[in-house]
């Protein structure tokens, strides 16, 4: 999945304590690769001041990797030090702290650093338990890029942070993406070829217990030299930023944990434009084929519906997005 070099690989093994390299870049909260004693890899974030209770209260076990709070050798500092243990991948361990770093430059408070770290192994400890230890197709990412869209827009112009999240039904749901109140709402995204019509994926899709049901089709654009564009990872991390409500971020955590998603690298591109935005409402006469009206013995089908027919159907994302 990624590079076989890492940053361990020159440091030698210490007869006492750490041996350890600063990261560049790092100087709000300094962090350092390291290797101790044992030959275990090391990520070691220096916090000022004491953090043993947010740490006591928020700490997250995982399976293959220490996580340890110490007091440092200056007063008034502590260590968060990351350990790999020899049965968990050393790639992914160094996927992880990658993410961490970049988490954590723009971030000058350390309780605000030990929160953001603390929220990433959670992430990375759901990804675990799943197994979903593979890439998302392009496919995963350009539709989890699309519903994201979605997602923000619900919790600016409609719902709660948490009621958002909530709605958001994510990867386990068989029917619509997003579903509130009397209201649930399927997402699409096109790009290049596939503008001139959308996928439906199974009989379930359009067919729904809600008395509103609404398409939102997403064009988008890969631009990788645009000022506009955003990666997935780019859009993540808008989201977590813009999250106030802390059970919210939870939530958002552990829904982006059931896609399969960690932050790796690779998913720094494609870099995506919205190009635009059409709503559906999916009413009487929308061109559709569902499970209820299915001839006996089909199942399982997906086919792709003209944009050009669905033109009567088109409607303001207001009817959708803007509180009553």
């Amino acid at each position: 999945m990624m590079s076989s070099e890492t940053p361990w690989d020159d440091i030698g093994s210490p007869k006492a304590d750490f041996n350890v390299r600063k990261v560049a870049g790092t100087d709000a909260i300094p962090i350092f690769w390291g290797k101790n004693v044992q030959g275990n890899c090391l990520l070691i974030i220096e916090l000022d001041g004491d953090h043993s209770t947010q740490f006591r209260n928020d700490v997250i076990t995982l399976h293959g990797i220490t996580v340890d709070l110490r007091n440092g050798e200056v007063p008034f500092k502590q260590r968060l030090i990351l350990t790999l243990e020899k049965h968990v991948d050393r790639d992914l361990f160094f996927g992880l702290c990658k993410t961490l770093i970049a988490s954590l430059v723009p971030v000058s408070d350390a309780s605000v650093a030990l929160s953001v770290v603390l929220v990433h192994i959670k992430r990375w400890k759901a990804f675990l338990a799943g197994r979903k230890l593979r890439l998302l197709s392009a496919e995963e990412i350009q539709g989890l890029f699309a519903e994201l869209q979605f997602l923000r827009l619900l919790y600016t112009r409609r719902l709660s942070e948490i009621a958002a999240l909530d709605a958001w039904c994510g990867i386990d749901s068989v029917h619509q993406d997003f579903i509130f109140g009397d209201t649930a709402v399927e997402i699409k995204s096109v790009s290049g070829r596939e503008r001139n019509s959308v996928r439906i994926s199974s009989e379930d899709q359009l067919e729904s217990l809600s008395s509103n049901l609404f398409l939102m089709i997403y064009k988008l654009s890969d631009m990788p030299d645009s000022h506009h564009a955003n990666s997935l990872n780019d859009i993540i991390r808008i989201i977590e930023l813009e999250l106030t409500d802390d059970k919210a971020l939870e939530t958002f955590s552990e829904k982006l944990s059931s896609f399969g998603y960690i932050p790796l690298p690779e998913y720094d591109t494609p870099r995506f434009v919205v190009s635009n935005s059409q709503c559906y409402q999916v009413s009487e006469g929308f061109p559709k084929l569902v499970r209820s009206r299915l001839p006996q013995g089909i199942a399982r089908l997906s086919y792709e519906i003209k944009l050009e027919s669905i033109k009567a159907y088109m409607c303001s994302d207001s009817l959708v997005l803007e509180r009553s």
